[in-house]
């Protein structure tokens, strides 16, 4: 074992001086100690420092040395060996696929899998994690170490007893796994024998170029460039220049990371280096970027299942699912290439039951073909992975998704990383895992979600997009680092959770002190780059933040050394110079364009705002509701209707029968239940509440029938044409209509809302729209009675009358027939903007409220 020397970089070295220091001296030290150049290897942490490198040698002329990382000095001594299937490779999406298939071998592992495929799944990519990290840390041993590494490992390993048994257990595997993979290909390195290795350190120590050091048997010499772990920062903490920014929030941070990139390049400081310490805030960052048409190379990426074509795919398999409904459907169709956008919308219509004039014949016919496309997927029965596999190819090329993939990068990168282009390194191991249709789909988004998105890079852009651990050392003539806060310059990363501390320290893996050094030096290497920016935001979410521990060491060394101060400085927008247009209030008119007839709720919202009845009846705009949406308080509502209803009318048809009320009651529960194909668990909790309302409902009707109260008729629509509304027609249909003695009748409405709401309505009667139309529909009379009964209330059902309903209609129909006739004359229908439906009011975007200028 040869000797190390050690050369250590001056302390106040900036990148500029970086790389002739280190060309200088690696050929100095060649030269005394009279080794060729030509033959000697300098070894670099990562890919982005080799041209700075390798330019500083150039311009020293002579003989060079061989300038690589361990990687790329690996890779050219030619193809890696070809690993044995089932062993862990370190690659991810084989790696899981291994797990599965090694734990499904153990007989606790089956039958874990057949009682549990969730935890079963979660265990194995624990195992496969586990496995990776000790396949890594030992295999950057020297290969003659790692027996003895991989004993002392099993010595420390947790008994497989007590409580954490099953963690224990699962450890076991991993280690004995990782034990028997094949060597890495790092490990020919080992065989080579140049002149002399030479190794920059800088951002901590690299294992593997170390391992070469020790033990190559040939002259070594070690660059260091980092400082010891009490003060990382030295004489660049003083002299660098430093913005710190304050933001409010997520938003204000990605702008104000924008703005200080933009700033840079318009000031002709390029390159620039936007660090993500914040994967998420430097997405938004890249958004806003793009914008601005501000081209850039980004080395982190995003996860593959967040682009389009991954979500393509995904739709693909969930609209295949046997439950699936017109949500997931509608979602593959808009990804489906051979989709006509009429059709689809002719489609959605369809299912939605909206008016409109839309080609339903087209619509039906494609959505026959779409079944016909799904069939092979929602008929398929369980498998192995790699069968899945194939039939998800042979699909996609059947619709012409295939070709679409293939002529997009997003696409292109997932044809890579599913192995349909290419063979794929974990179809042996796919090929051992049984699965069905849900549990495939699991897979597939596994695998997209751990696979990243590495975007093309546009040409010679002034941005580079990179993690903080990949910053330094590079020539930037400006750096901006969001997210410096305690939570992303601060927190680290945790090993998997099934080692242990005593098996970390065994191996020697980095424990959490040693990633934070690590972060550290990172931090103050990026700072001999050039002026830093950093931005944090006050909250996230609901959290407060705060500085980075590592910032606020350097401000203290900063202010003991005498540097000026770098305050947080509180980021705010830039306003806009010129003001936002203001909108007028809409006047619309439509004297030919007002509907011929008119319900209850068209008049009310013409009442409270004359332009959201513009919006509704004359342009018949209306929210979609959700296709698949849960059980709602309104589904519950319309269900209560229908169950009363059928109630009563099987109650007058069959009286005498000998079933009591409250078994009538149940039964029309659930044969209202089936009609209307609801969810039996998503009724569940409503159906708790009808278990208290039915004996509630039987003590009120009971003394009513008493006095004289009968059921007449429900569910009925009805018209009126009267003199007083000429060219309209009203039409509605009513709950409830009982008879009583004297000749009386009562309408009653059923509600399912506040009865508090409904009290305050009647008790200005004139102001109450709803039993006031429905008494004009029946014709009015002073034997015509009102009320509304409020079933969901805690006293339910409570009946709350209203107290004049014969004035109130005759009332309305005068003062809707001379409204109607302005209208016909061509009155217009302003926006009132006032009130509380205007605050909930579906149309307010429409009619612009929020860009009225003053009254």
């Amino acid at each position: 074992m040869a000797a190390i020397d050690t050369f250590e970089l001056p302390q106040g070295w900036r990148v500029e001086t970086l790389w002739p220091a280190v060309a200088q001296q690696s050929l100095a030290w060649l030269q005394t100690r009279e080794l060729a150049a030509r033959d000697a290897v300098l070894l670099l942490p990562f890919a982005a420092l080799l041209a700075p490198a390798r330019a500083a040698l150039a311009a020293c002329g002579g003989w060079q040395p061989r300038v690589e990382t361990p990687l790329t000095l690996t890779a050219s001594l030619g193809p890696p060996p070809v690993a044995e299937p089932g062993a862990c490779q370190g690659d991810a999406v084989h790696d899981r696929m291994a797990a599965v298939a090694l734990l499904r071998r153990q007989s606790w592992g089956a039958a874990w899998a057949q009682r549990d495929a969730v935890a079963f799944s979660r265990a194995a990519a624990m195992v496969a994690d586990a496995a990776q990290t000790l396949r890594e840390t030992v295999c950057a041993r020297p290969p003659a170490l790692r027996k003895a590494l991989w004993a002392q490992a099993r010595a420390a390993l947790p008994s497989a007893a007590g409580p954490a048994a099953t963690e224990a257990a699962l450890l076991h595997v991993a280690l004995e796994w990782a034990a028997a993979s094949a060597p890495p290909a790092t490990d020919r390195l080992f065989d080579l024998r140049p002149s002399a290795w030479i190794a920059l350190q800088i951002g901590g120590p690299d294992a593997v170029a170390e391992a070469l050091l020790d033990h190559a048997g040939t002259p070594s010499l070690r660059l260091q460039a980092d400082r010891p772990a009490d003060d990382p920062w030295g004489p660049v903490a003083v002299g660098v220049d430093i913005e710190r920014l304050l933001c409010a929030d997520f938003e204000a941070e990605a702008q104000a990371a924008a703005a200080a990139v933009v700033s840079a390049l318009n000031a002709g400081r390029t390159p620039v280096a936007l660090v993500a310490l914040d994967r998420e805030c430097v997405r938004r960052v890249r958004a806003l970027l793009d914008r601005a048409a501000v081209p850039l190379v980004d080395e982190t990426g995003w996860r593959l299942s967040t682009t389009r074509a991954a979500a393509s795919v995904v739709a693909l398999l969930r609209a295949a699912l046997p439950e699936a409904g017109p949500d997931a459907w509608l979602e593959w169709l808009k990804t489906w290439p051979p989709m006509p956008p009429r059709t689809l919308d002719a489609l959605e219509a369809l299912w939605r039951r909206r008016r409109g004039r839309h080609d339903t014949v087209a619509a039906e016919r494609l959505w026959d073909e779409a079944q016909i496309q799904l069939q092979p997927l929602t008929k398929a029965g369980p498998r192995s992975l790699t069968a899945w596999h194939d039939l998800l190819q042979g699909q996609l090329a059947r619709d012409g998704s295939f070709e679409r993939l293939a002529a997009e990068a997003d696409g292109r990168q997932l044809l890579a990383v599913m192995g349909w282009q290419g063979e794929a390194p974990w179809r042996a191991a796919a090929a051992q895992v049984q699965a069905d249709l849900p549990a495939f789909i699991s897979w597939v988004e596994t695998t997209l979600e751990i696979a990243p998105y590495l975007p093309l890079p546009a040409a010679a852009a002034p941005v580079v997009l990179t993690p903080l651990a990949r910053a330094f050392g590079r020539p930037f003539a400006q750096l901006v680092v969001p997210g410096a806060d305690d939570l992303h310059l601060g927190a680290v990363a945790s090993p998997p959770t099934l080692i242990t501390a005593p098996l970390a320290a065994e191996l020697g893996l980095e424990d959490s002190a040693t990633r934070r050094h690590r972060q550290r030096l990172a931090l103050a290497h990026l700072l001999r780059a050039g002026p830093v920016t950093l931005l944090r935001r006050q909250r996230d979410a609901d959290e407060p933040r705060a500085d980075s521990p590592d910032v606020e060491w350097l401000l203290q060394v900063r202010a003991r050394a005498g540097a000026p101060a770098c305050g947080l400085r509180l980021w705010r927008a830039p306003t806009c110079e010129r003001a936002c247009a203001v909108s007028a209030r809409p006047l619309p008119s439509a004297a030919t364009a007002l509907p011929t007839e008119l319900s209850a709720t068209q008049l009310e919202s013409l009442r409270q705002c004359p332009y959201r009845f513009y919006a509704r009846a004359v342009l018949r705009l209306d929210e979609p509701d959700e296709l698949d949406a849960a059980l709602a308080k309104r589904d519950y509502g319309n269900w209560l209707h229908a169950v009363l209803h059928r109630f009563h009318a099987e109650r007058a048809a069959a009286s005498g029968d000998g079933v009591d009320d409250a078994t009538r009651l149940q039964a029309a529960a659930d044969a209202v239940t089936l009609e209307m194909a609801l969810d039996a668990g998503e009724l569940l909790p409503f159906r708790a509440s009808f278990e208290h309302f039915v004996p509630s409902y039987l003590r009120w009707l009971a003394p009513r029938e008493g006095q004289g109260w009968h059921w007449q008729s429900g569910e009925t629509d009805h018209r009126l044409a009267n003199a007083l509304l000429p060219g309209l027609q009203l039409r509605g249909r009513i709950d409830r209509l009982d008879h009583g003695p004297e000749g009386r009748r009562q309408l009653l409405d059923y509600k399912t809302g506040s009865a508090q709401a409904l009290v305050a309505k009647v008790k200005q009667p004139l102001e109450e729209t709803q039993l006031a139309f429905y008494a004009a529909l029946l014709g009015g009379g002073e034997k015509l009675a009102a009320a509304y009964l409020a079933l969901d209330d805690a006293d339910a059902p409570s009946e709350i009358v209203h107290p004049d309903v014969h004035a109130s209609a005759e009332t309305l129909l005068q003062h809707l027939g001379s409204e109607w006739q302005r209208l016909q004359a061509g009155a217009p229908m302003p926006a009132l903007g006032e009130g509380r439906v205007c605050e909930t009011c579906e149309a307010r975007g429409l009619c612009r409220r929020d860009h009225w200028g003053a009254p």
